[in-house]
């Protein structure tokens, strides 16, 4: 009798759910906060949502999430998904060796353990853990976020990520006794550490927030010199400590010679000021840029000749030479001039190494420092392949290649001969043979000629009816490209196609490319999106019935844009950590320096009325079948704060007709992303496929 009752239960739970009969969520509140902008009033009935010091926002956050794993709980496929995840996510991993000092060093992962551990070895000994992160905290939610070697490589600072948070600590240790030796650092924030010798580092933060840590405004940052020895209350502020100086983000790094500090200031995430401090001689800081018109970072130098790589009149990039005593930029050389595709270089053993993106798809050239070209390097295949990098006096670089459905292999290269070997080959439950990549060019809404790479199983049969996860980012100059994901091969072993359309916004082909996604011409990416998934469709790959989207971040964005303007083009829409408020998301953290991509309301009429137009939580229609929604989040989210996707959720749950379910799944103790721990990244995907694949029908996997 027991069973009957849960099996009805069970049964009246999953009508209820999806015939849009009942829909019980947890009521928000609404009080009204109106807001004038150029003399347009815009209510905003959950602002109170941004408190995230206020137990009125824990008590929604309890009950949301209570509502939300309730739902979950009731999918059959999901623990399958859970146990296969689990499985196939249980393989060795290894990070390519280095050396520092006397050891060498590497990270590994057994399969399961929750953080990369740091291991060392010495004279051929057999290796030992030098730096466990998943002793850092019980439930592994603190991570490792960065270490720096000091110059002899006696001395390791690295940094921690507590709940996922964008501060930092600094920890400083002995690498011969393993013990720590100093005080900690505090209140770190978007920074590296760069060692002067092994006297002391650069670090980079904002001061301390009155308010919450978490969603307060940082907008001057603060470049630091902490000298071994003496207290962080000593440290020596190098840049960004009066009005002038003023900047949303600095970073100071020293030359591999440990002649120069170059640092690195900028206002937004596209554009810096660059300058550079001579310590041998102790001079004053010379300008070498000063204008936000363009990216410009040291590569190397040598002796007092620099490189730099610069997209200043290259919106590819290229590699230009300098000297010292007359830097200015008028003086530049062309070393490696910009070609039509995108340069990413770094240098190991005295030569460069030029990594072109080629429709998203690496191509790698060997130069020299005169700039004479050295070889091309044969790739494994086609896909992605990074690292390419080390020290001047390395022999043997180390470099990984992987695609969308090939796991990450290493191989050694000898920057000599150019010859490379395997160094190291993942063991998965998983046959890369059985899959295949496609690489095709679509339209946009405006004629422009879009690539997308789609993956799926060999022999698919496109009859519209394939379970399709349409992923893009389309922002901040970044570029995807291909690359090997746990979660994404589980998701193709069901059947299911993975598609990534390198659209508007990125990096995939410059400057230009970026520039035409931003501001202004936002909704181009938006269009370009819209056309992918319609391209999808049109061929048959999928249909609107089994077309999921989603996107991270300005991905995030991205989904919620598509899912408010075409709600009817996708049967469920997952943004995750997604900036959702475009009125306001410069009035937390850092979120002012994404200016240069979004604009603010604050700049112009036309740019608050584009911005609005546009905007997810404000473009949530009343009595509108919106797709099954399942909104993601960290509650320890400062880089895009999770007030953004409260308020989305609340406009959704409170206007929607009601046949999908609209969820919100915040994770405690999470931040954007970085440093998650495995066992909760699984629950996280078991969760997003189960709830994909249940509301495209299936109660079970497709295929086991």
């Amino acid at each position: 009798m027991k069973n009957l009752i849960n099996s009805i239960t069970l049964m009246f739970f999953f009508i209820s759910c999806n015939s849009g009969t009942v829909r019980n969520y947890h009521s928000t509140n609404k009080q009204p906060v109106i807001e004038s902008y150029f003399d347009k009033e815009v209510i905003d009935n959950y602002r109170w949502l941004e408190d995230d010091m206020s137990k009125e926002t824990e008590n929604w956050v309890v009950n949301q999430n209570e509502y939300t794993f309730n739902f979950l709980d009731q999918i059959p496929l999901r623990e399958q998904l859970k146990n296969r995840l689990t499985k196939l996510w249980d393989y060795e991993k290894i990070s390519s060796p280095f050396k520092e000092g006397d050891y060498t060093y590497f990270y590994k992962n057994s399969g399961l353990q929750n953080q990369s551990i740091l291991y060392r070895s010495k004279d051929n000994q057999d290796p030992e853990i030098f730096l466990d992160p998943n002793t850092f905290s019980e439930d592994g939610t603190t991570s490792l976020a960065g270490i720096s070697f000091s110059e002899n490589g006696e001395l390791l600072a690295y940094s921690i990520s507590e709940g996922g948070s964008d501060w930092r600590k600094i920890i400083i240790k002995n690498v011969e006794s393993n013990l720590i030796i100093e005080d900690t650092i505090l209140d770190v924030k978007f920074s590296g550490v760069s060692w002067k010798a092994s006297e002391g580092f650069y670090y980079s933060s904002y001061d301390k927030p009155k308010g919450s840590e978490l969603s307060e405004k940082t907008d001057q940052h603060k470049l630091y010199y902490h000298k071994l020895g003496t207290p962080q209350s000593d440290d020596e502020l190098i840049y960004g400590g009066n009005e002038m100086e003023k900047n949303r983000y600095v970073s100071g790094y020293v030359s591999n010679d440990n002649r120069f500090l170059v640092i690195e200031a900028a206002k937004k995430t596209t554009g810096n000021k660059l300058l550079i401090k001579d310590l041998r001689a102790n001079s004053k800081l010379k300008t070498i840029v000063s204008n936000y018109d363009s990216n410009t970072s040291l590569l190397d130098n040598k002796g007092s000749k620099l490189f730099f790589i610069t997209d200043f009149n290259a919106p590819n990039k290229k590699i230009v030479s300098v000297d010292i005593n007359d830097p200015s930029q008028s003086n530049w050389k062309d070393l490696i001039p910009e070609t039509e595709f995108v340069l990413s270089p770094s240098m190991c053993g005295g030569y460069f190494f030029a990594n072109y993106m080629i429709d998203a798809i690496s191509k790698v050239y060997q130069y020299d420092y005169d700039g004479k070209l050295i070889r091309e390097i044969k790739l494994p295949g086609i896909g992605r392949a990074s690292g390419f990098g080390g020290k001047k006096d390395q022999n043997d670089l180390y470099f990984n290649f992987s695609n969308y459905y090939t796991p990450g292999t290493i191989y050694k290269y000898n920057v000599k001969s150019g010859d490379y070997k395997s160094y190291w080959k993942p063991s998965i439950d998983f046959d890369s043979s059985n899959y295949e990549s496609e690489q095709i060019f679509y339209s946009s809404k405006d004629g422009t000629k879009v690539p997308m790479i789609i993956t799926y199983k060999k022999g698919t049969d496109l009859n519209g009816k394939n379970p399709t996860i349409l992923y893009a980012y389309g922002g901040f100059n970044i570029s995807i490209t291909p690359g090997f994901s746990v979660a994404n091969a589980v998701w193709m072993e069901q059947g299911g196609i993975y598609a990534v359309p390198n659209i508007r916004g990125g990096g995939e082909y410059g400057r230009k490319w970026h520039n035409a996604g931003i501001q202004l011409k936002k909704q181009n990416v938006f269009d370009d999106f819209i056309a992918a998934a319609e391209f999808l469709i049109e061929n048959k790959y999928t249909s609107s019935d089994y077309l999921a989207i989603r996107g991270g971040s300005n991905g995030g964005l991205l989904v919620g844009a598509t899912m408010t303007q075409r709600p009817d083009l996708m049967k469920v829409a997952l943004p995750a950590v997604g900036v959702l408020d475009m009125l306001r998301y410069h009035k937390f953290t850092a979120g002012a320096g994404w200016a240069y991509d979004y604009g603010t309301s604050d700049d112009s009429k036309e740019m608050f009325e584009y911005l609005k137009a546009y905007s997810p939580v404000h473009n949530v229609k009343n009595n509108v079948n919106h797709p099954a929604t399942l909104i993601t989040t960290g509650d320890h989210d400062d880089r895009v704060v999770p007030a953004h996707s409260f308020k989305f959720a609340a406009e959704l749950q409170e206007k929607d007709l009601g046949k999908n379910p609209i969820l919100i799944r915040i994770e405690t103790n999470a931040g954007h992303g970085s440093g998650t721990p495995i066992a909760k990244t699984i629950d996280q995907y078991a969760d997003i496929f189960g709830f994909t694949l249940f509301n495209m029908g299936y109660e079970f996997l497709p295929e086991k």
